[in-house]
């Protein structure tokens, strides 16, 4: 790959719009906690797939766990679908157009520590075209879809990376 290619390849993706959004929730870098309004947090969120939940938390105290609805009105951490759970500062995809569902474990649930999240799909692409400069007059630079997507996809995980470690 030539030194134009790249260099248009880099100015792409500096100018490349994400469409995903990384939500933290409660609003704020470390409220997974108890005393947390975290309905009216999440009424006032815009949630769309591809979007990320961004938990942080004490992982000596809580825990994030996805359930079904059931188990999410109810408070029951013991038949849960995924343990998000990883370091005390954990992220998680919403991927498809769907409600999920949030609890902490070890009695916080009935504390209000749940998170309930309806996730929309994607709004259509905006009518504006990306300018993409071509490495020269004889050539033109085409990305296919999945490829943008995979673009896309790295710079919002080095975004998010840069998020939890970073900031």
């Amino acid at each position: 790959m030539g030194i134009r290619t790249i260099g248009a390849l880099l100015m792409m993706m500096m100018i490349i719009e994400v469409e995903s959004s990384l939500h933290r929730v409660g609003g704020g870098k470390y409220n997974w906690k108890p005393d947390v309004n975290f309905s009216d947090w999440a009424n006032h969120q815009r949630f769309y797939s591809g979007d990320w939940l961004y938990f942080g938390f004490d992982r000596t105290r809580h825990n994030i766990l996805q359930v079904n609805k059931s188990s999410y009105e109810q408070c029951i951490d013991n038949d849960f679908i995924f343990n998000v759970t990883r370091g005390g500062r954990d992220v998680f995809q919403l991927l498809q157009p769907k409600p999920y569902y949030f609890i902490c474990g070890r009695g916080y649930c009935l504390k209000g520590m749940k998170l309930s999240v309806n996730v929309l799909p994607q709004p259509p692409p905006s009518t504006s075209t990306v300018p993409i400069i071509p490495a020269s007059t004889a050539n033109t630079l085409i990305i296919d879809s999945d490829a943008f997507t995979a673009i896309a996809t790295t710079i919002l995980t080095v975004f998010i990376f840069k998020a939890l470690y970073f900031d």
